[in-house]
Order: C-alpha cells, then structure tokens, then sequence
C-alpha cells in the first residue's frame, strides 16, 4: 500500500514538472514575441517629412521652367490638413495643358508607407533633369515628357506620417484616426467581418477629411487621364475594383491590363501580382480612392501600385514591413520603380491615342441620377457669375437660398395673418353692457 502510494506521488510529481517545464516554456516563447525587435526608422536612408518637402521646395526653385508646386489647405470640424502638389509642366504654358496628357501621381496616403514619398522625390528628381535613368536616352525622353502634364503629390497624409515619425510606426491613418483610402464615396462605410477600426476607419461620412476633400477637388479640376495610387506592403499592380470581386469590361480592361502586364513583365519581372484590388489582396476595401477615380471622376486607366513588402517582418515591426530597412534595397525599389513609372508615361499616349481627342471634346457636363448625385458625384459647371463651383457645392448655395426665401415667406405671411387678426379687432362695433 506504501509502495502505491509512493509510485502514484512520484508520478504526480513527474507531471508536475513537466506541466510547469511546458508552461515555463510557453511563457518564455510568448515573451520573446511581445519583446521581438522592432526596427526604427533609419534616418541614414529615409528623409524626415519636412527634409523631403523642404528638398522638394529646392528643387522647383531650381527648375522653375518645368516645376511649380502649391500648398493646399482645408479644414473641417477643427482638423486641417495641408497637401502639397508639384506640377511638371514643360514651359508652363497653362492655355497649353489641355492638349497635353494629364497624370496624377498619389503618395503616402498612409502615414508608414515612408518608401513611396522617397519614390516620389527620386520621381521628381528626374523630371527636373538632375538623375536621369540609365536604361533610357535622354533625348528619347525629353521628347515623352513635352507630351505631359504630371501632378504630384508627395505626402498626402502629412499629418500621419508625423505621428509614424512620433514613434507609431504602424499608423496608417491621418490626424484624426481615419483611413483616407476608405473615405470616398463609392460604397463608402461598407464594413466586412475582418473590420479593424485601426487600419479601416472610414470616418462619419464620405470625404469628411479635409485631405481626401482638396484630393478630390485637384482631380476633378485636372481631369487626369491616368490615375496611381502608390502604396506599399506587397508588390503588386492593381486596377479597378477594390469593392468587388470584378474588374471594368471591355475597351477599358484590355487598355489597362496591357500596361500593367508590360510594367510587370519589364520592371517587375513578373513577380508583382495584376489584377482587381477586391480580386487579388483576398479582401475587399471599400470607400476606396481608385474607384472613385474610376467610377466617378471617369479617369480612363487608373491604378493602385504597392512597390514593396516584407512578408518576413513580424506584424508589429511596422517599418520593416513596408519599407526596405538597407541600402541596396532601397536603392532597388527607387530604381526599379521610377523606371517602371517612366515607361508608363512613354506607353501612355500610345494606349491613349485613340480615344485622346474623344476625352478633349467630352465635358462632365451630363445628366446623373439623384443617388449619384448624393453618393458624391462632383463635377464642376459655371454658376451665373462664371465662377468654377463643384455641383455638390452649388446645389447646397441652391438649398441655402430657397431655406432663405422660405424664412422669408412665412414671415411675411405671419405678418399678415396678424395684421389681418388686429384689424378685425379694430373694426368689430363696441357694444355697451346695459343693466338689466
């Protein structure tokens, strides 16, 4: 009986201490993860946001025959934003744009994506003349650039990216915690089952941001014919759809998807996936800037391009895993991607030919339904003074002004309706009260 006893306790022991070996064990594995490194940002590789915009300023002050650059500011419910746009423009004959082919370039849309705006600097470097790409003669293009119109936006999310330089490496968000790639209007607020507040917040209502207010306002003015949102975490080129599982038929989809399949198979060497964002990334985005682009400001090719990603960075090693964190890796996604941007402004006008004088004539001047009107459909008219307005804009001056004929109204019909009521009392005959 003794012997049992001591043969059950011994055993007892045995699996105590493996249990707390296992347990110890897990612990020590848990706490090697929360404690994993995380890499800051190298400064040695990166500008800081006002560098870049500052070498930015430098740069179009150098180049003023083929740069400018504006900075526009918006607000709304005490959030402001600035966005800082450069124009390339050879010879800067404005009444000349026109005729030209028009892109518009978006970068750093989220505040960590920190390779994009250094892409769009080298970008603007070359338009300028100061780097040149080596696999590409000069002459050759110099005479692709006179056909062009390119605006740039370097940082579209300044205020984002000022807290990722704070230390919140992984925000994605602007200022005030909304994601401006889910804050247009097409199929805006809609909420899959993956929804994270932190990376998808799509804000109270469409373009409620005062950066996704001035980004919709340039393209509308503009009128690109080609639109590329840059991103980074994956290396892929995407088109239409991010909301759906679909892509755009016809005409529209091959022109694209010849494009993209050149820039792949030139720059990319076939490893960047082509094909609908909703299609492609395994979840649909809603609310997103390229269809709205699209779908609404009507620009015949547009594109969402992710130049990087390190799908070996630990989730919450941020930087590293959308940025590239060394030398020779920087310098491949720079030069590998500004060519790959080149070469689309050079295959641009060939895509476009056929149907480049049909976009000239074509105004948004057109009939729309009250449900696209109200989803966000813009479009710019001349009001009876002859000033550009956005419909959105003069429909609300309409409203506005009918609220305050209809004050008016029923004030004057309230006054007489009581000018009518003391003047019955004035006329009624006075009649004396008689003792009985």
């Amino acid at each position: 009986m003794a012997l049992s006893i001591f043969v059950l306790f011994s055993t007892f022991s045995m699996c105590f201490l493996a249990s707390s070996r296992d347990l110890l064990f897990v612990n020590a594995h848990s706490q090697n993860l929360t404690q994993s490194p995380i890499t800051p940002i190298n400064y040695d590789l990166y500008h800081s946001s006002g560098n870049l915009m500052e070498e930015i300023g430098a740069l179009v002050h150098r180049h003023p025959d083929k740069l400018s650059v504006e900075t526009i500011q918006a607000r709304n419910k005490g959030y402001g934003a600035d966005v800082t746009v450069v124009t390339y423009c050879k010879g800067k004959n404005e009444n000349d744009e026109g005729s030209r082919f028009r892109i518009l370039l978006s970068f750093g849309q989220h505040g960590r994506e920190l390779i994009t705006s250094e892409l769009a600097l080298r970008i603007l470097y070359i338009l300028s003349g100061e780097k040149i790409i080596p696999s590409m003669d000069q002459a050759s293009l110099n005479s692709i650039l006179d056909k062009l119109v390119i605006k740039v936006v370097p940082m579209e999310n300044l205020n984002g990216r000022k807290l990722v330089e704070a230390g919140d490496l992984c925000e994605r968000r602007n200022g005030r915690g909304v994601d401006l790639n889910r804050n247009w209007s097409v199929d805006w607020g809609k909420k899959e089952k993956d929804y994270d507040p932190y990376e998808e917040n799509p804000g109270i209502a469409p373009f409620s941001e005062p950066e996704s207010q001035i980004m919709r306002k340039l393209a509308m003015s503009f009128e690109p014919h080609v639109w590329i949102n840059v991103h980074s975490g994956m290396e892929a080129l995407f088109m239409p759809y991010d909301h759906k599982n679909t892509t755009p038929d016809g005409l529209p989809l091959q022109r694209m998807k010849s494009l993209l399949k050149e820039v792949n198979h030139v720059h990319c060497h076939e490893r960047c996936m082509i094909g609908s964002g909703g299609g492609s990334v395994g979840y649909f985005a809603h609310g997103t800037a390229t269809d709205f682009m699209y779908d609404i400001v009507g620009v015949p090719m547009a594109f969402t391009f992710e130049i990087y990603g390190d799908g070996t960075a630990s989730s919450r090693d941020c930087f590293k895993m959308f940025n590239p964190t060394d030398l020779a890796s920087y310098n491949r996604v720079l030069g590998d991607w500004s060519a790959a941007f080149f070469t689309i402004f050079e295959l641009v006008p060939h895509k476009l030919a056929e149907i480049h004088s049909k976009l000239s004539v074509l105004k948004l001047d057109k009939l729309v339904s009250i449900d696209e009107y109200l989803d966000g459909y813009l479009m710019e008219r001349r009001n009876r003074y002859g000033k550009k307005m956005e419909v959105l804009e003069l429909g609300m001056q309409e409203i506005r002004t009918y609220f305050r004929l209809f004050l008016l109204s029923s004030v004057l019909l309230l006054f007489m309706f009581c000018s009518r009521i003391s003047k019955s009392k004035c006329s009624r005959p006075i009649v004396s009260v008689m003792p009985l």
